[in-house]
């Protein structure tokens, strides 16, 4: 988990790729199966490790209440999921959509590749995933679009101008 000025931040990959190295976890082997793949892990394990991470830091500093989730949701079923587990406990304020092209993010992934040692930095895992984004992440966009949750970035630009686009849209939205 990272934290910004403006709370904590939970990356999904990170939290999976955490129980994945966890000693004696249940669920390391077939976390890693599915990243490798570049499918999307199972939603009851993926909320798991969510909903853990944020009641951590919210028993911590009961003043940690507001989260950016990164990474998530991926699909239909891990959108329902969210829904049925954190319903009345968490409300989606809006949803920050990096739009970026894809061979520019495919570039970028194998350049961190050289020195990342994930094992899903390779053209191969990487075409994978824009497949499962394509089949089962974007319309899960669409819909978040819909009802005017959406914050568009234009991320094929530098770091310091997209990084400027998200303070003004955090900035805006509180």
């Amino acid at each position: 988990m990272k934290v910004s000025q403006y709370g904590p931040v939970q990356h999904t990959g990170d939290l999976l790729r955490d129980e994945r190295k966890r000693p004696g976890s249940q669920y390391g082997e077939l976390i890693e199966k599915y990243i490798k793949e570049g499918a999307i892990v199972p939603v009851e394990i993926t909320i798991s490790l969510l909903k853990r991470a944020m009641d951590q830091t919210m028993a911590a500093n009961v003043q940690k209440y507001k989260f950016l989730i990164d990474g998530f949701p991926r699909n239909e079923d891990n959108l329902q999921g969210w829904n049925k587990t954190m319903d009345g406990k968490a409300d989606v304020s809006f949803v920050l959509f990096f739009d970026c092209d894809n061979e520019i993010c495919i570039g970028r992934c194998l350049e961190r590749g050289k020195s990342s040692g994930r094992s899903d930095d390779n053209r191969e895992s990487l075409e994978k995933r824009l497949h499962t984004y394509l089949q089962s992440t974007k319309p899960i966009i669409d819909q978040y679009e819909k009802m005017g949750k959406v914050r568009k970035v234009d991320a094929s630009k530098s770091v310091d101008e997209v990084f400027g686009k998200v303070v003004n849209i955090f900035d805006k939205e509180g």
